[in-house]
């Protein structure tokens, strides 16, 4: 048979007449007329007269889809400046082709493609179009600003045309020079950007940009479209945002238009130079410049403070890191104290004390706040050209509670709230806010006089008390560490390092490898000093055990100092012991121990200082939960898993920690988890403590069930926890949040009943759902819930439990339903025997579950 058989034949001519049907342009142009076309077939597309952009189909980032849209001609990689089609994509595998039809309607027709490739016409479905049409001649071009454009042509002398559909009107994510994103303020019609809904899908997304409708000069981010998530402060008239740094970008041609009843911002680059302002899927709106490649020239917001109302109302925010600082302005308090010592700050701020005016008084004053990008809802007087005559206006109106007078904007009143208050690392603004006269330093109001006499009585006459106390304890201290041979050698050690608190003393310890170390012993004077004498303000956290508090030692080395309360159980050879198990344990994945002391009734741990703090001040913050995108979590997960997998299997000591949760998971600078608080671990091959066995202590809902119904604790226990610990990582929420949701007790029944019902990504925590992989998180979620199945035998152990995580492709066994009643646990020994794993075994009935 000859090469070019029939059904070649046949092919090409369906092609042929698919081509001829839309006349597919077959030369570089700018511009098509009625019946001509681009298509996927031949690739073409239209390039504007000097070359800057070009129209044509492309596929974004991992995506099979493909859309009609604009980008930079000649500029890799590309950058689109608009979509046509971003709510309907060409489907994988299917031709398309853009169209300008006689009628003057430029539609987007999508046909498909066998299975070989050949492109066949095998249906006409039209997916988008501009709903024009007109009588008379058209034309679409394509110019070197980068707007498409529809024209009807007149017939008459003029020869004027009517532009019946432009591209510049139908803004995506970006803005460029030319485009105006503002509002009729008769219609209340908007010109929005919105952003992509991810990285590699251009449907509209969560966030919208446009100007303030409630007519302020102000530029607003909103997520789901009504709430605020940013906002660039008032135009000040000539060059800048007041709530942003000012950049000579905006100087350089960006300003405000107030045209009858359209007002918008525009904007013209300088020296022809290629900019553009994107509103990315995350809500993070970017300057990028052009020269050689795009280069990020601005963003926000990137920091906390920079989110609108990070402190909530008359909140001040400070940045530390990309973290967020709150405090309350003078005069106010936290609305919840609850709330706030927990860093849940957006209940904000009140009064706690009325001003004057509000009681027919007068001596209301103002406090001044340097530095601040201003607050929202300002109310602009007009006509009032100093600060002095702004002052005065808001001193007679009592509802005015702050004012500032910025020369290019005028005099600012604030007559409600002060939200969205922010210290600039730089620059800034004056805030004045008003405040009764007795916050006033030059008259202080007697209920303070006596508040502060109060306070200085009360110090006195607990520093007399403290002393007192002390030269008692002193003379106790040697009988208190008289406890045989090596208990008085640590009396005289303790004794002498008095003289230099920064020269701890030591005892010696054997590593894993036998080699010998010293453990650094400090006084309790030492850590009282770095600790400023374990004041509150220090205080990071507590737990079932006694309080941690942060200190910094006379070299300077920050640490973090946990105190035993007395009532820990804890006797000091158990603490010693203790001790030396967590100074033997070195991985990277568990925290570096310092140092102890022990004198006295004090026992005190000191250990590395980690500035993050613990997981769970991330993972349940609304606001912080944010920062840990899932690329962040799941390396979080592997070092948990890594450091249990050290104490289970590559320790000598075979560790089991019997507390894993979110708040004994430190994060260093670096965000790399550490495993911490091994005051409930246990050592398997040595002496059992029976008292654990038959007195189950721990945290409520992270306990495996035969643990906290039988007081039997294994490895497989900590695999339980961990399989908890995973599915609040995935979620963001607390296990105990799940109580009674759709008739299950927590969040194992919660998940079980999801992933059965194959809908499994409804667990994702949303913040990460859209840029997270999908399918190694289903990965995780199903690892999970084989950690935490009912039975201690059908779970996995932690090696296992690593390599089903870091694998790309493993076989997953199906998990069982959880029971959920109350069950003995006892008939697992018959199942386990045989196998190799130690375990624990009350021999008496359990009669007190003692929670953390």
């Amino acid at each position: 048979m000859h090469p070019f058989s029939f059904s070649s034949s046949f092919a090409f001519f369906l092609s042929l007449i698919y081509s001829l049907c839309f006349l597919s342009l077959g030369a570089t142009t700018d511009t098509l007329n009625p019946g001509q076309s681009i298509s996927t077939i031949d690739g073409s597309t239209l390039v504007s007269e000097n070359g800057v952009f070009e129209l044509g189909f492309f596929t974004p980032g991992n995506s099979s889809n493909r859309y009609v849209a604009i980008w930079y001609h000649d500029i890799s990689p590309k950058a689109t400046i608009w979509i046509g089609n971003r709510e309907n994509p060409i489907p994988p595998n299917s031709s398309a082709s853009l169209t300008l039809t006689n009628s003057g309607n430029l539609e987007l027709v999508a046909g498909g493609a066998n299975g070989n490739g050949i492109i066949l016409v095998l249906s006409n479905v039209t997916i988008w179009a501009t709903n024009t049409s007109s009588l008379k001649s058209t034309t679409l071009t394509l110019s070197d600003e980068g707007n498409l454009i529809l024209n009807a042509t007149n017939s008459d002398a003029s020869g004027d045309n009517k532009v019946l559909w432009q591209s510049f009107d139908h803004m995506i994510d970006t803005f460029i020079q030319g485009m105006h994103v503002g509002i009729n303020t008769k219609t209340g019609e908007r010109q929005l950007l919105t952003s992509w809904r991810s990285p590699d899908d251009p449907a509209p997304g969560n966030f919208t940009m446009g100007l303030d409708p409630n007519g302020s000069t102000q530029l607003f981010i909103w997520k789901n479209g009504t709430i605020p998530y940013w906002r660039s402060g008032e135009w000040n008239g000539a060059s800048n945002f007041i709530g942003i740094p000012w950049r000579p970008l905006y100087s350089k041609g960006f300003y405000l238009v107030t045209e009858g009843n359209e007002k918008y911002y525009t904007y013209t680059a300088a020296n022809n130079s290629l900019s553009r302002f994107v509103l990315h899927w995350n809500g993070v709106e970017s300057i990028y410049l052009y020269k050689d490649q795009w280069d990020e020239f601005w963003h926000e917001p990137v920091k906390q403070c920079e989110v609108y109302a990070a402190c909530g109302p008359n909140g001040l925010c400070k940045n530390s890191g990309v973290l967020a600082s709150c405090s309350c302005l003078d005069g106010f308090e936290p609305k919840s104290d609850k709330e706030w010592k927990a860093g849940i700050w957006s209940s904000g701020c009140v009064r706690w004390a009325a001003l004057e005016c509000q009681q027919n008084k007068s001596g209301d004053g103002y406090k001044t706040i340097p530095g601040t990008k201003l607050p929202d809802h300002a109310v602009r007087v007009q006509n009032i050209g100093t600060s002095d005559t702004c002052r005065s206006y808001c001193s007679n109106n009592c509802s005015c509670n702050a004012y500032a007078f910025v020369q290019t904007v005028g005099c600012m009143l604030w007559n409600g709230d002060l939200i969205d208050l922010y210290h600039f690392d730089a620059d800034g603004y004056y805030l004045f806010v008003k405040v009764p006269a007795s916050l006033l330093d030059s008259n202080l109001h007697p209920a303070i006089i006596a508040g502060t006499v109060s306070a200085a009585l009360v110090f006195i006459l607990v520093a007399c008390t403290f002393l007192w106390w002390k030269f008692i304890h002193r003379s106790k201290v040697k009988d208190s560490l008289n406890i045989g041979a090596k208990s008085q050698q640590l009396s005289q050690d303790f004794l002498r390092s008095r003289q230099d608190f920064s020269s701890p003393s030591h005892f010696a310890y054997e590593s894993e490898e036998g080699q010998k170390f010293e453990l650094p012993l400090f006084t309790f004077d030492c850590l009282a000093i770095a600790t400023n004498n374990f004041d509150s303000s220090n205080k990071l956290g507590e737990g079932g055990f006694g309080l941690v508090y942060k200190g910094k030692l006379p070299s300077g080395e920050e640490i973090a100092v946990k105190r035993l309360s007395t009532t820990s159980g804890q006797g000091i050879e158990e603490f010693k012991t203790e001790v030396i198990l967590i100074a033997k344990l070195q991985h990277r994945n568990l925290v570096k121990l310092l140092g102890c002391c022990i004198q006295g009734g004090e026992k005190l741990l000191v250990y590395e200082y980690l500035p993050n703090k613990s997981l769970d001040a991330f993972l349940f913050d609304p606001l912080k939960r944010g920062l840990l995108n899932w690329k962040t979590r799941f390396n979080i997960i592997e070092g948990i898993a890594r450091g249990i997998l050290y104490l289970h299997r590559d320790s000598r000591l075979r560790v089991v920690h019997r507390d894993l949760k979110a708040s004994n998971i430190l994060l260093d600078k670096d965000m790399e988890p550490k495993i911490s608080d091994f005051g409930m671990a246990r050592i398997f091959g040595g002496d059992q403590n029976q008292e654990n066995t038959n007195r189950v202590v721990g945290t409520l809902g992270y306990m495996s069930p035969e643990y906290a119904m039988e007081g039997i604790f294994s490895v497989k226990s900590d695999v339980y926890s961990f399989g908890i610990l995973l599915l609040e990582i995935i979620t963001g929420e607390r296990n105990s949040s799940f109580h009674n949701k759709d008739d299950f007790l927590n969040i194992v029944g919660y998940a079980y009943k999801l992933w059965y019902e194959d809908t499994a990504s409804e667990l994702i925590d949303p913040t990460i759902k859209e840029t997270c992989s999908i399918p190694e998180v289903l990965r995780c979620i199903q690892v999970a819930l084989l950690c935490v199945q009912d039975l201690a035998y059908d779970r996995p152990e932690i090696p296992l439990v690593t390599k089903m995580i870091t694998s790309d492709n493993p076989r997953l066994p199906v998990p069982r339903w959880p029971t959920f009643t109350l069950q003995g646990y006892s008939s697992q020994e018959s199942a386990m025997k045989g196998r190799d794993e130690l375990h624990s075994v009350c021999d008496v009935t359990v009669t007190r579950l003692q929670g953390r």
